[in-house]
């Protein structure tokens, strides 16, 4: 029996999710926070994942540890505490700064579908991973990564190429990831076995 279902996702013990939705064949392991986020089909993170204000693409595999979407402290004011925003928890007569909550929010990190995010990496607020990334292990992404692009280092830093660009580009076009689930189960033993360029062959990207 499949562990995994396309009606709801399959959420292990001591996981916090507010306002966020998920698709079909979607997981999330023990002890995950999920705050204000989407979660594509298929997508799934690992242990103790911390994903906040971020769209996950199809496919996305997140490792434990993470951190997406890490919300910033203000700097311009004269301090940068949670009692200037979070003002409810410490005084009685006071109450969450709005504007703040709202920015903070609206800074979404995009995560593109097959994607790879390794253990302890961080990726910042409105930062985009394009199609294919992959994010080396503890790496700390603060710019914007194109698809198919490994990178890895505090800052980020591209390391080489997932797959050469023409390659990437037909993967892309062929957008593998949006075929039903019944046809990725018929192709599934090409997915294991075929390298990049047979299958492009054999399914026409």
């Amino acid at each position: 029996m499949a562990r995994l279902k396309a009606d709801a996702p399959f959420v292990h013990p001591d996981c916090e999710i507010t306002n966020s939705t998920f698709g079909a064949f979607t997981e999330v392991h023990r002890g995950a926070r999920i705050l204000n986020s989407q979660f594509d089909d298929y997508a799934y993170c690992d242990r103790y994942a911390d994903i906040a204000n971020a769209y996950i693409g199809k496919f996305a595999n997140i490792a434990s540890f993470s951190r997406i979407g890490a919300t910033d402290h203000p700097l311009h004011t004269a301090a940068c505490h949670h009692f200037l925003y979070r003002s409810g928890d410490y005084w009685d007569d006071a109450e969450t700064d709005p504007d703040f909550m709202a920015h903070r929010a609206s800074r979404r990190a995009h995560v593109g579908n097959d994607t790879w995010i390794g253990h302890g990496a961080m990726i910042k607020p409105e930062v985009r991973l394009g199609h294919g990334a992959v994010v080396a292990a503890g790496a700390v992404v603060t710019k914007d990564v194109a698809p198919y692009t490994i990178v890895a280092g505090t800052p980020a830093a591209p390391m080489r190429d997932r797959l050469p660009a023409d390659l990437a580009e037909r993967v892309i076009a062929l957008a593998w990831w949006d075929w039903d689930h019944a046809r990725l189960r018929a192709a599934l033993m090409d997915f294991r076995a075929l390298k990049v360029e047979a299958f492009l062959e054999k399914y026409g990207g």
